[in-house]
């Protein structure tokens, strides 16, 4: 997403609003190993409320990642 800084005098220079990204490592547990993955804020929030897996799964149902 693209957008302006605007300064006290109010010129405005162009930004670009980045997603807030995380490299993160979690136990998946019915595979018995680690999985890496590139998560947002807000996906961390939903894995640690709802758990990996069922996140996973919601994901992959939505067609938002291809599980390997």
């Amino acid at each position: 997403m693209i957008g302006n800084n605007v300064s006290h005098s109010v010129r405005r220079t162009k930004r670009e609003f980045a997603p807030n990204l995380r490299v993160k490592r979690f136990w998946f547990e019915e595979e018995k190993r680690f999985v890496t993955l590139k998560v947002s804020a807000a996906g961390l929030r939903t894995i640690y409320k709802n758990g990996l897996s069922a996140t996973l799964k919601e994901a992959q149902a939505n067609g938002l990642v291809n599980v390997v």
